[in-house]
């Protein structure tokens, strides 16, 4: 016996309806972004982020951590050097993610979205497939593809752009450096290396959204957020963990001038013991000059051979010269109370004047940030430069 044509569609009618149904009264996860306060060991001073998964149906609230990494991983650290980093997506029990900021003192804070229940689903699905082994791992960036741009890319996504809509057109004024120089600022060496090493794409003003690549500036961003209904987008907004070690360093403007005067007090120390103590000034130039000749050699690695885009086109190259390490036989002998030769003064000159070339490229629109370098190492270069030409 045949089923009516109409019974069929009837059927199906009902089927789709009890389909639906069934989704709406799905319980409804919720969703937040929980962010972890800057630590104390160098990988730690950028602060850290993670998607909260809460869903009812689920025994445990779930984080979604994309900051994972190998250090046993074969190959990590020729990657780490090239810039080819590998990091993976980890989904683990919120309160398993929390255990190690608690013990070493770091604070965490989450906020609640408010979303609609598709996005809610849609953003809970989509963490969940994204953290299978399979799709789990993604390459690295420092500035442009790290743990935080992948929260806030997610958020994106499940708010149809709406996110990226309302923080492209907005900045601070902040660019990659001065962000990755505050937050280094606590380690020396750290904050010396993103300083030196960065080059000119280091420099633009950021937009609101480039900013997200800093957990805490996305949280800020977050709070002036709208959703697509146009009510805020977080909900509500708690402190999980205290916060129990050196905050967040803060912002401040940095001045050229104490520089400058370092820069022209070590000139004149250079001219006085050219004249008068000519071992001395072999013992101040040759720490010197080697210095300048490594960095300028790990600058001219970074543009050539690796990945590490931030570092290209680096202008300090021309302040942190590799020709110094050409000066090094011409320090022994200073060092040893004999002439220099003419070539070795013949680079002495050459090394100023690729510094008086650094300062003419202050001129250029959008200029690479190097004040600070330039006032404390056109004086002493020049210097240098001088006692060879009197000598």
């Amino acid at each position: 016996m045949r089923t009516p044509k109409g019974f069929q569609q009837t059927l199906m009618l009902l089927l789709l309806w009890l389909f639906a149904t069934a989704a709406m009264a799905a319980p409804v996860p919720r969703i937040g972004v929980m962010t972890m306060q800057p630590g104390e060991i160098f990988f730690e001073r950028f602060g850290h982020n993670a998607i909260v998964v809460d869903d009812p149906a689920a025994p445990t609230p779930v984080s979604y951590n994309f900051g994972f990494f190998d250090l046993d991983e074969p190959g990590f650290l020729g990657r780490f050097v090239k810039g080819d980093m590998r990091y993976r997506l980890v989904a683990l029990p919120v309160m398993q993610d929390l255990a190690y900021y608690n013990d070493v003192g770091r604070g965490v804070s989450i906020q609640w979205l408010d979303l609609t229940p598709e996005q809610a689903h849609g953003i809970a699905t989509a963490l969940e497939v994204n953290a299978r082994p399979e799709n789990a791992r993604y390459r690295y960036d420092y500035f442009t593809d790290n743990c935080s741009t992948r929260v806030r890319d997610a958020l994106d996504r499940a708010l149809g752009g709406r996110l990226r809509t309302q923080l492209e057109s907005r900045s601070a004024g902040d660019t990659f450096r001065s962000e990755a120089v505050r937050l280094a600022s606590p380690a020396l060496w750290m904050w010396l290396g993103f300083d030196v090493g960065l080059g000119p794409f280091a420099d633009r003003p950021l937009s609101r959204w480039e900013d997200g690549f800093v957990p805490m500036r996305l949280a800020a961003s977050l709070r002036e957020a709208k959703n697509t209904a146009g009510r805020p987008l977080v909900a509500s907004e708690a402190v999980l963990l205290p916060h129990r070690v050196p905050p967040e360093p803060p912002d401040v403007p940095r001045r050229w001038w104490p520089w400058l005067l370092a820069g022209l007090a070590i000139a004149l120390g250079v001219r006085w013991a050219a004249a008068r103590r000519p071992r001395l000034l072999g013992a101040v130039a040759l720490p010197f000059w080697t210095l300048c000749g490594v960095l300028g050699l790990v600058m001219a690695f970074l543009w050539c051979c690796t990945e590490h885009r931030a570092g290209w086109a680096n202008h300090n190259l021309l302040l942190f010269s590799p020709l110094c390490l050409l000066l090094l036989p011409g320090g022994w002998a200073l060092l040893r109370g004999r002439a220099t030769s003419r070539v070795h003064r013949g680079v002495r000159i050459a090394v100023a004047l690729g510094t008086a070339v650094a300062l003419l490229l202050q001129l250029a629109p959008g200029a690479q940030v190097q004040a600070a370098w330039l006032a404390l190492l056109v004086p002493i270069h020049a210097a240098f430069a001088w006692a060879a030409r009197r000598r």
